[in-house]
């Protein structure tokens, strides 16, 4: 089962880039996995900003829909103007479009 963790956040105005910075780091180390190398890590990561300095990390993992999961921590509060949110969904279904 495929498993995407997403998680949002939003910088103090003027400071996106910083925070996109910081959450592309800590996307890295997920990718390493437990034991580093990629071992143990998500399938697929995506970074994302939009307006209003926002940022947000998609990851992808082969595993169970409740499976333990390492997650992108919350960043310092100087950096954010409130909590991350963070959602967990299942794929239900994938489709390969094709190019062109």
């Amino acid at each position: 089962m495929t498993v995407a963790l997403m998680w949002e956040a939003r910088a103090v105005e003027g400071r996106g880039a910083e925070l996109l910075a910081w959450a592309r780091e800590r996307a890295r180390e997920l990718a390493d996995g437990p034991t580093g190398g990629g071992a143990g890590g998500p399938v697929r990561r995506e970074c994302f900003r939009a307006p209003q300095d926002r940022v947000l990390v998609i990851t992808w993992w082969d595993a169970a829909y409740d499976a333990e999961l390492p997650e992108l921590p919350e960043p310092a509060p100087e950096l954010v103007t409130r909590a991350v949110h963070r959602w967990r969904f299942e794929s239900v279904e994938s489709v390969a479009v094709p190019a062109g």
